[in-house]
Order: structure tokens, then sequence, then C-alpha cells
């Protein structure tokens, strides 16, 4: 595409950018000198069209904290192999994981790979620069006694079918949260996950006023301030998961003493109010360190595990359990571990088969 051409395109798409453009030409700054930190700032704003608010506000962190304060006033056409590397080096002098510093990477080969779609010079051996090894990741599973010892103290509270929920069927934080008593189904003993609670961005910060800043055809339902329930990210995400019998008499239980939510939540803020993840965290917290639990990291330290590694213990519990993938796909949700649409089709006889196995090595009560 010629100079010309990209000038006509971007003056049709952006005409605010193209004016900025024409603005600089009559002062007679080339078209090519546009430096990182004004590309960045517009590629944010065509993010904001298109993206998932989680996946934008990530990419925003990497462009704020990362790119521009390493090299923001570098034109594109005159960015190196060595400026990528730099952004690279600043992450991992901060002590960001490798794979925090590979999704760094990976967001800044995205922007550059846009500038060029939008006319822009950007040495094309610059945009394949590698990306730094990820590394392994410092996620852990519970053993079997460790989890056994969490449920042990779960079991006394009073809304223990949420953590059964998190670590035999593999639920995620938000999944949990954004679970109504609509998608459970006690007759039949199934639940069907298909929302998640998370808080999306206001369009202006603080102002409520102002709306949410979500792209086109995102699908939402506002409940109260910034908490919408959204739908999960992948297609693998929807799904029915039969609950095994402990599991479906304790929620039977809960429903009886829950808190009353204007949303129809199961599981809640003291209140019925939408709960939030900190307070999440908070109880899984509080649960791990009255079990004593720890888990060890590949450097020999030992630490509390994390909510999200309740999810890592059932995919790994299953897995060791001689699950199919299929079936481990099915109740999970994982979409790394599906190639195809066919964990729609798992046996749900099988997928409690699987349950059950699980829930007999933890030593829940069936």
């Amino acid at each position: 595409m010629s100079r010309r051409e990209a000038l006509a395109a971007l003056a049709r798409r952006y005409p605010e950018e193209y004016r900025r453009i024409y603005a600089a030409l009559k002062d007679g700054r080339p078209v090519d000198e546009v430096t990182v930190t004004e590309w960045a700032e517009q590629w944010l704003t065509m993010r904001e069209r298109i993206v998932r608010p989680g996946s934008l506000a990530a990419d925003k962190a990497t462009v704020t904290k990362w790119i521009i304060p390493t090299v923001g006033a570098r034109p594109l056409a005159g960015l190196q192999r060595s400026d990528i590397r730099a952004v690279h080096a600043a992450a991992e002098t901060a002590g960001l994981a490798a794979s925090s510093v590979s999704r760094i990477h990976a967001v800044t080969m995205k922007m550059l790979g846009d500038a060029v779609d939008e006319g822009h010079d950007v040495p094309e051996r610059t945009r394949r620069t590698p990306s730094p090894a990820v590394g392994v990741s410092g996620r852990q599973a519970l053993t079997v006694d460790a989890a056994r010892a969490v449920l042990r103290v779960a079991m006394e509270r009073p809304d223990s079918s949420r953590w059964v929920a998190a670590i035999l069927q593999g639920m995620r934080p938000a999944e949990a949260r954004g679970l109504r008593w609509s998608a459970v189904d006690l007759d039949r003993g199934t639940m069907t996950i298909e929302w998640q609670l998370k808080p999306l961005p206001y369009r202006h910060p603080r102002r409520p006023d102002s709306g949410f800043r979500v792209p086109r055809g995102f699908e939402s339902i506002h409940l109260t301030g910034s908490q919408h329930l959204v739908r999960p990210k992948t297609a693998s995400g929807v799904r029915v998961v039969p609950l095994v019998p402990w599991l479906r008499t304790e929620l039977a239980a809960w429903s009886a003493i829950a808190p009353d939510s204007p949303h129809g939540l199961v599981w809640t803020q003291a209140d019925g109010q939408p709960l939030w993840d900190t307070t999440d965290r908070d109880r899984w917290n509080a649960i791990v360190e009255a079990a004593d639990v720890w888990v060890t990291q590949a450097d020999g330290t030992r630490r509390r595990p994390l909510l999200y590694e309740a999810r890592h213990t059932a995919a790994t519990l299953l897995m060791q359990s001689g699950v199919d993938e299929t079936t481990l796909t099915a109740i999970v949700g994982h979409s790394k571990i599906a190639s195809t649409a066919a964990y729609l089709h798992a046996d749900e006889s099988r997928k409690l088969a699987a349950l059950t196995l699980v829930a007999e090595q933890l030593g829940v009560a069936l």
C-alpha cells in the first residue's frame, strides 16, 4: 500500500487521526516519524471497540507500564530489535515472571502488526523479534491430602458447597461468583455454567453515569455498580456439569439459609449483593490458613495455595484418575484441552462417574 493510499484509508476510518497527521505534514514532519507513544494511544482507542474489558485492561497495562516508558519516544519506522529487547529487560528487571514478559511481548507484537495494517512503517525484522522463553508456570495443584484438609475445614462452614465446587468441580472463581440458582437443577442434579461475575470499567473512571467501556456485541447483564454477568471468554467455558450427591445435598441445604440475593446468585456477600473477588479470596485464604496447607514452589520456598489453584487441583485429580480429555474438558471447561466441539456431547453419566472417582479420593461423603 502506498503512502497516499494509507492516508486515504486513514482519513476514512479515523478522521481525527488523519487531521493530526495532515497538520504534522504541514509542519514538515514526515508521516513515518509517528512515535510509539502516539500510535499506542490510538491503538488502545481502537482496541476498546473490539476486545473484552479484561483484555483491554491487560493491553493498557502493558502499554502504559512497559512500552511507553521504555521506547515511547522512538518513531515506529526506527524501531529496532534492541528496542523490543529493552522492553523485555525492563519487565525482567522489575521482577516479572517469564510468562508475564512473554505476554508483554505478544501485546507489543500485536500493536506493531496493527500499525502496519493501518499504513505505518515498522521494520519487518523488528516485528520478527523472538519472544522470550515462557518458563515454568508457578501454578500448583494441591495433593490429595492437602485437598482433604481444606475440605475438612470448608465443611464446617455454611457455604461449604462453594469450596467443594472449586476443588471438585473445577469452577473458575468468576464462574462461582456468577452462578445463579436458575442454573442449578437440584432435581436433575446438574448445574449450567454460562456466566461469570466481573466488574466492567466505566468509560470515564469513577463516573458511573458515563456508562461502561465494552466492545460491540459484548454480552453482559448489569447487576449493580460495576458488577456484571458476562459470558465466558471461550465457547468451552459454557457447559453443563453433574453434581455429585454430596454437593447436591449441600446446595439444597445452602439454598435454605443463603442470603437472599436480588440477582438470584448462589454465593454472595452477607447482604446478598454480588461477591467481590477480594472477598472470595479472603474467605479462601482463611480456609487454607486454618487447614495449615502449603504448596512448595520451584525454588523450594513455601506459600499458601491460591484460590485459582483449587481449579488446577480439580483438573489434575481428574487427569490422575484416568479421565479422558473430552470428559475432563466437559467438566472444567478448559479450552486448551479441547481441539474440537466434542466436549459439548460428553455423556452426563460419564462426567458424573469421573467426578465420583475424585470425590471418593477426597473423602467427600456421597
